[in-house]
């Protein structure tokens, strides 16, 4: 079993300030963890999706002093770089520092699906925004029909929105 003890922690520090932030991706990571383990994942995929899934949105504190602003293409423009720095720190293997900075590059990208981590990524991503943004019924029905491809994460976001199929 892979700790994340200190890529959480380093995290952390990197989002000092911005409560919202930490939560989103302790909450993101958590629903990754799930859904990879019940999709059957193999070790190292599951690896780097939970390490993609806690640094996911490593681009806002840049994009927010370059652009002034969190947008998602900012996001992956700036965040793989900031991730790819936070990883080598901390001794990640170059092959997983490439794939999780691939995802963080896309991770606001719905279209062209580059695997089953990115999928995952997408949905835990989603389960979390639709609560925290209070989406409407209809915006989770929409990201239900149009998000969602795994067993795993359609099962959670009819769980916790009480949707029916």
């Amino acid at each position: 079993m892979q700790h994340y003890d200190e890529l959480i922690l380093r995290m952390m520090e990197y989002d000092g300030g911005m409560p919202h932030l930490i939560q989103h991706f302790l909450k993101v990571h958590a629903f990754a963890r799930l859904i990879g383990s019940r999709e059957g994942l193999d070790k190292k995929t599951q690896h780097i999706l939970e390490t993609a899934a806690i640094v996911h949105d490593i681009g806002i504190p840049p994009s927010l002093r370059v652009y002034g602003d969190d947008a998602g293409r900012h996001q992956e423009e700036l965040g793989p770089a900031e991730a790819k720095k936070m990883l080598l720190a901390l001794g990640y293997a170059p092959d997983v520092v490439a794939r999780v900075s691939l995802l963080v590059g896309h991770h606001h990208t719905y279209t062209d699906i580059l695997g089953i981590d990115h999928q995952i990524l997408i949905e835990a991503d989603f389960l979390v925004n639709l609560f925290e943004n209070q989406s409407s019924r209809e915006a989770v029905r929409q990201a239900y029909e149009t998000i969602f491809a795994t067993i795993t994460g359609k099962a959670l976001l009819r769980t916790q929105f009480s949707l029916t199929e």
